[in-house]
């Protein structure tokens, strides 16, 4: 029923407090509330319905017919929703309470005789608690055709400015008598109106009183805002900002859907960013967007975004030209790169040169190298964790991109408008001439080859649900020589449903598989043909969820599970004339587990903490064979005492422990805070490698009943500071880590198709520490940044047996230590078109074992080498130079076009790839090989459409 409501409840009592005479008009309005409201409630009616999927409309209806109390209210306000409930013989207001409790919507009990509806806001029959005791407050008043509600006091600064254009107007939560809080919390997604792909650092500031947030990789924000009105301003880069007037009564949501915009709103980002940086508690965190790539000169003109990554500070490889990274001193395998949530073994092309991502499919990567989220396990050093874009829901677009070595596609197709879409990528390569032109015999005579493609659904099915589905496969081929083709490939496919269940709860399940494999086929001039494969496969299981009690707490927990399977080598005859017999090492099974917890808890204004606690299971699993070798003797083929078999799924060995993941965030000053971290990890698989850098024929090994799990902790503390407005950003960390249990392998070990394989391998200690400097701009014609790290990192391998002991059993340089690394990537905007880019980098030599004489036995001659990594290669240093020229902007036009014109290495430096050593008449000379020892020049045209 919608009844007009009584002259007796509309008459005007609402009054403004603000001199003292209006105290005593108070106690008159306390007392008109006390008789009207208070001695007049009757007592109210109790009623037996049931109603199974009726609108709550005509559950009001039913709730009318059985009490007689009619009910006022607006019909808009209920929705189409359905609800269902059964009551025996219950009150009106414990049925209401039921039908209201999720949504904005109050009740008021009038006299006994009638009910009235409010939304958001709440009738009082009585003056909050401390209203005569409070300044400058006002008793804000809305009023619609059907009703006129009292609501929360609202207090405001005598000094704020009113908005002064028309705002939308957005109100939030339900207002509760219980709750005097002062302020609630709101949060939400942000979304690209036009693609439907969350916004990530997005700033949501609130206008006139200095608190914002900035938007997760999920698009998510949580804010604190006062009671009462409040005006939000976002802002981003590419994104138009916006504004919006919300008066808040309670915790809820709110999500955006933003527009594009055509300008670059490079400063907004900047500031987004470096906020982050000086406001987060973890250390060591580092994110580069995709876009970032364009404009520094890479090899080839090749945008890369893990090449970008190694010119800032902590992020290395082992040399021009090498796979792998290595981060803050850990090893290549101590890395976990993620491809939307699946595993990616090997995420190079063509000897490392390229990665193995197209770009204009990959959004951005997030690289933890500090504190690693408790999230993520099962790597000592750090994290990669890439996300591929979100298609356009809207419209069809791509963009492709032409250049001296491949070619590069992305289309993004809508399916189901504002809903759902597709993104397909492709990459291939023509590269022979390149080979041609390198300064190496080996290389120039060879040939190479590889491709890559990406598939990803997105799909919005409700506010609530989200549903991501990525499959990726690559593959290279080359071969070095004439009788040999080697081929390695990555896949990698993941679905995720993104659920949110209710405004404090939100999750995610993901179910992913990677698979990484190599095969070498050899066609020689004699009978001895040949196939040889390896194959690493997982599958994995997880299930994240965040809850958000409070605005101090912010829980994440969840727990995951990952089964591996291992073909650690197989030979096969290649033809019926081959005398190859074949070989086949047993498979490798295991399974990994983990179920963590985290907090970040704002104990103050200036204090943060991030704590978190992971604990990992991993089980080595049969069938394979199980080997013991005696006690107190060194591993090998005469001290083997047993080789016993082990069933499908029985258990050969398992590891396992608490992993602790802790930070802490304190603000010196405005824009200026001390951040400090401990972290610890175990990592339950390897690789084994007798290459100095990452080769494709690597092979990864779980650990068993002889090879035990790496284990690690780092110790982190830095400094974080923003100058002029955001327009700089310096940072300065140090870190100590210490590992355990670090694989590598002896003197002229084998490999390749070993079954014991134990007995060619050591597992040591490692030690590595450094200071990392950054200082940054992204303001103005001038932008890029200058890195510069001090680091070390130093292993030792010890025993009681000569044969385990290297170098005494003291600690030496790994391959890949490299003391100085400094970086200067600067980008130079003379017109918006134009822009002038550059990039230098040096380096302190790598490592490197030499021989240091001869020696006479048994009437033989043999070379006497130094201690293992004793000396070091020459310094490596390379300028790069690139010109930048964009189309113009005609909003238009049907592609938006962007040339690249680039010299990698303008000095061209000769810089060492490998230093080897060959006899020649009894003399052992050095020689040293270069990967590309001259300038090379290109020239990329991309287009967007």
């Amino acid at each position: 029923m919608n009844e007009p409501l009584p002259p007796s409840f509309t008459k005007p009592f609402l009054f403004l407090f603000q001199t003292s005479y209006c105290k005593l008009r108070a106690l008159l309005v306390c007392l008109f509330f006390y008789v009207q409201f208070g001695l007049s409630q009757e007592a109210i009616p109790k009623i037996s319905l049931s109603y199974e999927n009726r609108p709550v409309s005509e559950v009001l209806q039913l709730i009318e017919e059985a009490s007689g109390l009619p009910f006022y209210y607006v019909e808009q306000w209920l929705g189409e929703k359905t609800i269902s409930g059964s009551f025996d013989n219950a009150s009106v207001p414990v049925i209401l309470e039921s039908i209201f409790k999720d949504t904005p919507i109050n009740f008021y009990v009038l006299d006994g005789q009638r009910v009235i509806l409010t939304r958001n806001t709440i009738i009082y029959d009585e003056l909050p608690g401390g209203f005569f005791g409070r300044k400058d407050s006002i008793a804000m008043v809305e009023r619609t055709e059907k009703r006129t509600t009292v609501v929360n006091p609202v207090f405001y600064n005598e000094n704020r400015t009113s908005t002064t254009r028309k705002l939308e107007t957005v109100r939030i939560g339900k207002a509760d008598p219980d709750n005097s809080a002062q302020s609630f919390l709101l949060q939400g997604y942000v979304r690209n109106k036009n693609t439907g792909e969350p916004l990530q650092d997005l700033t949501i500031l609130v206008k006139g009183r200095g608190i914002g947030a900035v938007t997760d990789a999920n698009g998510f924000y949580s804010i604190r805002l006062p009671a009462g009105q409040n005006v939000l301003r976002t802002s981003s880069m590419g994104i138009q900002g916006s504004e919006r007037e919300v008066v808040i009564y309670n915790n809820g949501t709110l999500d955006f859907e933003l527009e594009e915009s055509l300008e670059l709103l490079e400063e907004v980002v900047v500031e987004a960013d470096a906020a982050k940086n000086v406001e987060e508690a973890t250390t060591g965190t580092t994110q580069i967007v995709s876009e970032e790539s364009k404009n520094i000169p890479l090899v080839l003109g090749e945008r890369d975004i893990l090449r970008v990554a190694t010119t800032l500070p902590g992020i290395t490889t082992a040399g021009e030209g090498a796979a792998g990274y290595n981060v803050r001193g850990g090893k290549t395998d101590q890395n976990l790169i993620l491809l939307d949530d699946a595993v990616i073994y090997n995420p190079s092309h063509f000897f490392g040169i390229f990665q193995a991502l197209n770009p204009y499919t990959t959004k951005g990567v997030d690289i933890y190298k500090g504190n690693i989220p408790a999230e993520y396990g099962g790597r000592l050093s750090s994290v990669f964790d890439i996300e591929t874009k979100d298609g356009n829901v809207e419209k069809f677009a791509g963009e492709a991109s032409i250049g001296p070595v491949t070619a590069n596609i992305a289309l993004e197709i809508p399916l189901k408008k504002e809903k759902s879409s597709l993104v397909v990528g492709g990459r291939g390569a023509y590269s022979d001439w390149i080979l041609r032109s390198l300064d190496d015999e080996q290389l120039s005579n060879s040939t190479a080859s590889f491709y890559d493609g990406i598939v990803k659904f997105n799909s919005n099915i409700n506010e609530n649900n989200d549903i991501r589905a990525t499959g990726y496969y690559s593959r290279d081929a080359f071969s070095i020589t004439s009788d040999s083709l080697f081929n390695y490939s990555n896949r990698g496919f993941s679905l995720r449903w993104d659920h949110k269940f209710n405004e404090k709860n939100t999750g995610s399940l993901i179910a992913a598989n990677s698979q990484y494999r190599f095969n070498i086929d050899f066609d020689g001039e004699s009978n001895n043909d040949f196939g040889l494969g390896y194959k690493i496969d997982e599958t994995e299981l997880k299930l994240k969820l965040r809850y958000l009690p409070n605005d101090k707490h912010t829980f994440t927990y969840g727990l995951a599970a990952k089964y591996y399977g291992v073909d650690p080598g197989s030979i096969e005859p290649e033809g019926s004339n081959s005398i190859i017999q074949p070989v086949a090492i047993p498979r490798e099974s295991a399974i990994e587990s983990a179920v963590y917890l985290s907090d970040e808890y704002q104990i103050s204004d200036k204090l943060l903490f991030d704590l978190g606690l992971r604990y990992s299971f991993f089980a080595s699993l049969g069938a394979t064979e199980k080997r013991t070798y005696a006690d107190g003797l060194p591993r090998s083929e005469g001290t083997l005492i047993a080789a016993e078999a082990v069933d499908g799924g029985d258990v050969i060995a398992t590891y396992g422990g608490p992993e602790i993941r802790a930070s802490a965030r304190y603000f010196l000053g405005p824009d200026l805070s001390v951040k400090a971290s401990f972290n610890s990890g175990y990592q339950f698989i390897h690789t084994l490698s007798n290459n100095t850098t990452v080769s494709p024929i690597d092979t990864w090994k779980l650990s068993d009943n002889n090879i035990e799990p790496q284990t690690g902790n780092q110790y982190s503390l830095g400094f974080y500071k923003n100058l002029k407005e955001n327009e700089y950003e310096i940072s300065l960390e140090g870190y100590y880590k210490t590992s355990k249990n670090v694989l590598d392998f002896k003197t002229g070990a084998q490999l390749l198709l070993n079954q014991t394989i134990e007995t060619e391998v050591l597992q040591g200690n490692g030690r590595a520490y450094g200071v990392e400097f950054l200082i940054r701009k992204d303001k103005g014609k001038l932008n890029g940044w200058l890195g510069y790290t001090y680091s070390r990192s130093l292993i030792q391998f010890d025993s009681e047996f000569s044969e385990e002991r290297i170098n005494n059993g003291e600690f030496f340089p790994s391959n890949f230590d490299k003391p100085h690394d400094i970086s200067l990537v600067a980008n130079y905007k003379f017109t918006r078109r134009y822009s002038l880019s550059a990039n230098f980098v040096y380096q302190t030599g790598r490592p490197v074992t030499y021989p240091i004489g001869t020696y006479q036995f048994n009437n033989s001659e043999f070379v006497f080498y130094s201690n293992r990594n004793e000396f070091r290669i020459p310094d490596y240093y390379r300028l790069d130079l690139g010109i930048n020229i964009e189309g113009n902007h005609r909003i238009k036009k049907f592609a938006h076009s962007f040339w690249t014109i680039s010299v990698y290495n303008v000095l061209g430096r000769n810089n060492p790839y490998s230093v080897f050593f060959v006899t020649e008449e009894g003399e052992v000379k050095a020689l040293q090989s270069s990967i590309f020892a001259i300038p090379i020049p290109s020239i990329t045209y991309n287009f967007k459409f």
